[in-house]
């Protein structure tokens, strides 16, 4: 376990699966205040989410709560950030070897 916590890849895998949680928890949460008719989490915050890894958060928060799946920009948007981030995933795994 030692020699795991040393790896760059152990600590960029703990890093998306913790921004993925967060970004679902907090797609959760403004679905539960949008029905509440309490304050929202800004639309510029669900999106900086999934830009800082957590775009598979964010469509799973989008399908599990039925949120922001009216608005093109985010029907569009979310996947579009998903598919550019496993692309880069690719091509650095590509390069790397």
């Amino acid at each position: 376990m030692p020699q795991l916590l040393t790896r760059p890849a152990f600590w960029l895998a703990a890093y998306l699966v913790l921004m993925n949680l967060v970004t679902f928890w907090v797609y959760g949460a403004d679905k539960r205040r949008a029905r509440r008719g309490r304050w929202r989490v800004p639309e510029r915050t669900l999106f900086l989410l999934p830009l800082l890894g957590g775009s598979i958060g964010a469509l799973a928060g989008m399908r599990v709560f039925h949120h922001k799946t009216r608005h093109w920009y985010f029907r569009w948007g979310i996947p579009a950030i998903f598919l550019l981030q496993l692309a880069a995933c690719g091509a650095v795994w590509y390069l790397s070897r």
